[in-house]
């Protein structure tokens, strides 16, 4: 599918600030794919994709969830972590999109996970600083490219698993695997 179309049926499904953040996760994952050897391709299809289930109805991504045997954790977990795996299928379903390393950066996007590729890297930095982005530390967290992808990654892990802590809510296994993976 055409990526202008894959935009197009992305847009429909999102109130205009979360389109926003997309057109601005694509522009951010296209520079870093660059700057890091990534396929832009790749991560632009990515980046498209990544919240396309973002405001799907909860019982259906429930459904989804149970029906395709995805980790049952989900299902314990909070409901905003469920988009990112439903994305994915929606990806494959809906979208037609097969390649595996494009579905697992969009299923990965809000968790992360230990032995990240480098292309689920890109997603999850850039949805994490993308120009839209105003949180406090944003900057540094932008500012961490100059020393590469993997510091960039655990900057960003690090200080999603500080902000969950800080607001009293549980880390997700995968976030806590993919953090101890840059404390090697």
């Amino acid at each position: 599918m055409d990526q202008t179309v894959m935009l197009q049926k992305v847009k429909v499904r999102l109130p205009e600030n979360r389109y926003s953040h997309v057109i601005g996760v694509i522009e951010t994952a296209t520079v870093l794919a660059k700057e890091f050897g990534v396929s832009e391709e790749k991560a632009k299809i990515a980046a498209i994709l990544h919240d396309v289930a973002k405001f799907s109805d909860r019982d259906w991504m429930k459904s989804i969830i149970e029906q395709e045997n995805m980790d049952p954790r989900l299902l314990e977990a909070h409901t905003e972590l469920w988009h990112a795996p439903v994305g994915a299928y929606v990806a494959k379903k809906e979208f037609g999109i097969t390649d595996e390393e494009i579905l697992d950066a969009i299923r990965y996007h809000t968790t992360g996970r230990a032995g990240m590729t480098d292309l689920e890297k890109v997603i999850y930095i850039a949805d994490m600083v993308e120009p839209n982005r105003k949180f406090s530390g944003v900057e540094q967290l932008r500012s961490k490219k100059e020393e590469g992808i993997d510091e960039m990654m655990r900057a960003c892990i690090n200080h999603s698993i500080a902000f969950l802590e800080s607001k009293g809510q549980p880390v997700f296994p995968d976030s806590l695997a993919c953090a101890a993976d840059y404390e090697k």
